[in-house]
């Protein structure tokens, strides 16, 4: 029996198959009659439990109408938006962060003027290098040991 294979690597196994059988068959006329016996049950025991090949099914055709897959089921607008939404999401939490952190950076600035303006100081005494220069020294004073300061 002649088979046709379509590749040079399945050709190569046949013909190694097929020198592995004569080998083994010109190998089988020396041995007696209670091992081939024993090898004849054996081969039948392994073609009884051998694995089948499971045979290979053609894809499912999927046939577009319209506005939907045929196998589909219809879920095509579902879908966009299904790929729409995280996005839009992302964004609504940007916008949301930012405007947080605006929010935030507002009221420290908030805070610091309010302190400014109701401290007994006048806003152009901290612009003053020479009230830069008392509050380091005043600073300074204070952290001395047995330091007295007035009030």
């Amino acid at each position: 029996m002649k088979t046709t294979l379509s590749t040079p690597a399945a050709a190569l196994e046949e013909q190694f198959g097929r020198r592995v059988a004569a080998r083994l068959t010109a190998g089988n006329l020396d041995l007696t009659h209670e091992v081939s016996e024993r090898l004849r049950a054996a081969r039948m025991q392994a073609i009884a439990n051998r694995k089948t090949v499971p045979q290979l099914r053609a894809a499912p055709v999927v046939v577009k109408s319209g506005s939907s897959a045929a196998l589909g089921g219809g879920w095509g607008w579902w879908t966009r938006i299904g790929a729409v939404v995280p996005l839009v999401a992302l964004a609504a939490g940007l916008v949301a962060i930012s405007v947080m952190q605006d929010d935030s950076r507002t009221d420290e600035l908030a805070a610091v003027d309010s302190a400014l303006l109701t401290d007994a100081l006048p806003p152009a005494a901290y612009t003053d290098p020479g009230f830069a220069q008392f509050v380091q020294t005043s600073a300074s004073a204070a952290a001395a040991p047995g330091a007295v300061t007035t009030p």
